[in-house]
């Protein structure tokens, strides 16, 4: 380093100290949701033995520090995806084209909780809940009405679904093909992430073992049936929504990654493969610098994962490709108005984190499912940052500031850390059976509510700059209580008029399947065109693999 530089900056260290002494600072600054110190100022100090081709590189090369693309969002913008569902799947079918009149690129279907769980609309456990968190889907019939009217050969669908995560991508082939959709122009992505169920968001079926052996079914199917459909969305989203750092969320979303990896190879496939078809969704928080520097760490850590330890030769396979949604956990009932400008800060630092598809939350979802007129905001946010902002027009604008690159190998140095960590357990199945991401998450969120509380850590409107409120100001979505009725009365329908003996037949295929070690996505198939429902289906798995118990660690 430059001798005069070096003489500079040892002479500002005694000014500021100096100075610091005389006025001492009111506090340390740490990163928003870590407890990483940060520096005053980053120089060339700082990223001493940084090295521009290895460690940043060119976009569109290893290892992809500055993002996948060549050009990025010049060559094309990133998918504008806002997450949807409510109510019954004619609602939804309503709310999707209002979305993709207006804008959007694709479509992110939110299920509600009986269908996460496996469980049919008029279960005795689903009451109440239908419809109310997500949309209600429970046979083939919901799904044909989902997507009525939709061109599913032409646009991508995202869907958030993890345990009956195979059912519900057979629902969408069986659609497709219905509508003599070739299956190689069948595009999309499903979360099919149980990992971190475990790990955090807690909506699981089946234990651990059977529930890695469908992610495996589901991954050797879409490698060889459905080419252009990404299988799993590895997701830190809900790992860092129960209360995860940053770093947590990197190190622990890439750590079932790696698991995923090794059950696709275990299974004997070739990692170039089925290495492309994964991609990866991260929650985008309020710190903006440390967001667009997890986005870059993930990248290039990633990069050298699938090329140093998997020996995948496929660039493609390198890549880490992601989408990112807005943080949920960040919004406030409180002066909800403020919430937009918190989505606006954390979907910037997505994209200029280098993000390949994005969802921006709506200003009321704390209080209820997003009304059309918030969703409206919350696209048109993203399509101010797009065409307004300037962002877009150069590949990782940040690339090269001392302090960006100080924190994304800093970021990356702390996360590898938790990674060796797992690996010295056994891997993350071993890992999760020892509660360890789950004590570290609960750890995190308890240190995280502490500071709130003592206001080392500030939340504008909750504990500071809050004002008494007699009313929020704005209006929110209400679930028609009929909604319940519309849909057991169609899963009536759809039963009184099926062929009982293929349900019969497909779900004793399915049974036979499970007990074995045949791959259970064509049986699956197959017991959704004879229009089984969600939870037969489920209940068939159930009995051959059991059904999970949280141990209760905390």
């Amino acid at each position: 380093m430059d001798q005069k530089f070096n003489f500079e900056y040892d002479r500002w260290k005694k000014v500021l100290a100096a100075h610091e002494k005389k006025h001492p600072p009111s506090r340390k600054r740490f990163s928003t949701l870590s407890d990483m110190e940060v520096p005053l100022m980053c120089t060339p100090q700082e990223i001493e033995g940084f090295d521009y081709v290895r460690d940043l590189g060119f976009p569109g090369e290893f290892p992809y520090t500055r993002g996948v693309h060549t050009n990025m969002y010049r060559g094309r913008m990133w998918t504008m995806r806002q997450f949807s569902g409510f109510g019954t799947a004619e609602d939804t079918n309503a709310r999707f084209k209002m979305l993709l009149e207006r804008g959007q690129q694709g479509l992110s279907v939110a299920f509600d909780m009986p269908t996460l769980m496996g469980l049919d609309s008029n279960s005795p456990l689903s009451k109440g809940e239908v419809g109310k968190c997500g949309v209600a889907v429970s046979t083939l019939a919901d799904m044909e009405v989902l997507f009525d009217g939709i061109p599913v050969g032409e646009i991508t669908t995202s869907m958030t679904i993890n345990s009956p995560a195979p059912i519900l991508l057979a629902m969408y082939v069986a659609v497709a093909e219905a509508r003599g959709v070739p299956k190689e122009k069948i595009k999309g992505t499903l979360q099919n992430d149980i990992l971190k169920e475990y790990i955090a968001q807690k909506e699981w079926i089946y234990p651990p073992k059977p529930s890695m052996r469908l992610v495996a079914d589901t991954l050797e199917y879409c490698t060889k049936s459905l080419p252009n459909w990404n299988t799993i969305s590895i997701s830190g989203y809900h790992i860092r929504e129960a209360g995860a750092t940053a770093v947590q969320e990197l190190a622990f979303t890439l750590a079932d990654g790696i698991a995923y990896v090794q059950a696709g190879v275990d299974r004997g496939l070739d990692v170039d493969q089925f290495a492309p078809r994964l991609s990866y969704f991260w929650d985008v928080h309020n710190d903006f610098f440390e967001e667009i520097a997890k986005f870059r760490a993930g990248r290039r850590m990633w990069a050298h994962i699938m090329r140093d330890r998997f020996k995948a030769k496929d660039p493609k396979s390198w890549m880490l490709r992601t989408h990112a949604q807005t943080a949920g956990v960040s919004l406030t009932a409180q002066q909800p108005l403020n919430n937009i400008a918190r989505v606006t800060i954390q979907g910037l630092a997505a994209v200029l984190g280098g993000t390949n598809s994005l969802h921006t939350n709506s200003m009321d979802e704390t209080l209820s499912l997003p009304t059309e007129s918030a969703v409206m905001v919350a696209l048109r946010t993203q399509q101010i940052i797009a065409e307004e902002s300037g962002v877009a027009n150069m590949v990782d604008p940040l690339g090269g500031s001392y302090f960006v690159e100080w924190l994304t190998n800093k970021v990356e140095a702390d996360a590898y850390a938790y990674i060796h960590k797992i690996d010295e357990l056994g891997g993350m199945m071993v890992a999760i059976d020892k509660g360890y991401p789950q004590a570290e998450i609960a750890n995190a969120a308890y240190h995280f509510q502490r500071q709130l509380e003592s206001q080392d850590k500030v939340m504008v409107g909750i504990n500071k700059h809050s004002v008494d409120e007699k009313s929020r100001g704005i209006d929110t979505l209400y679930i028609d209580r009929t909604a319940e009725d519309r849909q057991n009365k169609r899963i009536e329908q759809i039963k009184s008029r099926r062929d009982a003996k293929k349900v019969e037949a497909s779900l004793n295929g399915l049974r036979k399947a499970c007990e074995g070690t045949e791959n259970t996505m064509p049986h699956i198939l197959e017991c959704v065109k004879a229009y089984c429902t969600v939870q037969e289906i489920c209940d068939v798995m159930r009995k051959v693999f059991g059904i999970y118990r949280d141990p209760g660690m905390f």
